[in-house]
């Protein structure tokens, strides 16, 4: 297996692995993702490679595979493996797949997009030559619940109609200029494609509560639009958003309490995550930390600087410089 030399400032720049052989393309696929068991009834003769670039201060990957038939599972003994959960949407930009995961299946063919996560077991495999991008970020980086998104787990969602048809052209197009990814820009156009990716969610979860008419789901879509909708807002609280929609703070903390969370605690990781991206943007570089905060609802610059560095390990000026 030959690999081509990785970019500089810490791990940031486009890498490609190029594999002639299954044992090599077997490592390189665990290495590029998450730990994965790998098989192939074509060991011999096998071909495949994965050029992408990592956006280490996002902990945010982008990787084109092109390869062979095979297949990769996330078995139970491997989750252990590693403790970070990550999301992977995967566009299929040639050839067929098909994606297991929470008791669904996908058939996944070329402008098709699908979500899965690496914190429960997944397969996903390929009947002949296939490409793909695979999109992987945190459970955090995404500002939706982790639990609402598990609801998409291997479904397909059209590249073709809809949103998809608005968002996979702009992810093809990266896969086409990854080095675009890799560069001093890298970080901006990942956060275009996540609020991307989170806009389409979010219209295909909004869809398929209404599609169900289920009182508590919608219920529950509702609240966390009205949520995003004002994150700015230092006056947000439990009470506001239980007045909004009718309901007591009591019923309000129950809704939350199902979800493995509490209402402040979600707005909180909302909030900070939203920080976090803008301390890394390169366009409010001139922008006072304490301005950033304020963007976002928090008006108490010590509070902020406490629960920043709680939830990132530094404090915020120093993540900010950590990513010039």
């Amino acid at each position: 297996m030959s690999a081509a030399a990785r970019g500089a400032a810490g791990g940031r720049g486009l890498e490609a692995t190029v594999a002639q052989d299954f044992d090599s393309w077997r490592r390189a696929v665990s290495a590029s993702f998450v730990p994965l068991a790998v098989e192939s009834g074509r060991r011999g003769g096998f071909h495949g490679s994965i050029r992408g670039t990592h956006l280490p201060e996002e902990d945010l990957r982008l990787i084109e595979v092109t390869a062979a038939s095979h297949a990769v599972s996330r078995t139970p003994g491997l989750l252990a493996a590693s403790d970070r959960r990550y999301f992977k949407l995967s566009i299929q930009l040639a050839g067929t797949g098909l994606l297991l995961q929470d008791g669904r299946e996908a058939v996944l063919t070329p402008g098709s997009l699908a979500v899965y996560s690496t914190d429960r077991p997944y397969t996903l495999a390929f009947d002949g030559d296939f490409r793909s991008l695979v999109l992987m970020f945190p459970h955090a980086a995404l500002d939706l619940p982790a639990d609402a998104v598990a609801q998409m787990t291997a479904i397909a969602i059209s590249g073709s109609d809809g949103l998809g048809a608005l968002v996979a052209p702009f992810l093809v197009r990266l896969a086409d200029n990854l080095d675009a990814v890799a560069g001093r820009n890298g970080t901006r156009l990942a956060h275009n494609a996540l609020d991307l990716v989170t806009t389409l969610f979010n219209a295909e979860l909004d869809a398929r509560s209404a599609a169900s008419r289920d009182p508590h789901q919608m219920l529950l879509a509702r609240i966390h639009d009205f949520i995003e909708e004002r994150l700015g807002d230092p006056d947000l609280s439990p009470g506001t958003i239980a007045a909004a929609h009718f309901i007591s703070t009591r019923h309000l903390h129950d809704l939350f309490r199902d979800l493995g969370t509490t209402v402040s605690a979600s707005i909180r990781e909302r909030r900070l995550e939203r920080c976090r991206r803008d301390l890394r943007d390169p366009v409010l570089s001139d922008r006072p930390v304490t301005a950033i905060a304020s963007r976002w609802g928090l008006t108490d610059s010590a509070h902020f600087s406490r629960i920043f560095r709680a939830a990132y390990g530094e404090p915020p000026s120093s993540y900010r410089a950590g990513g010039s």
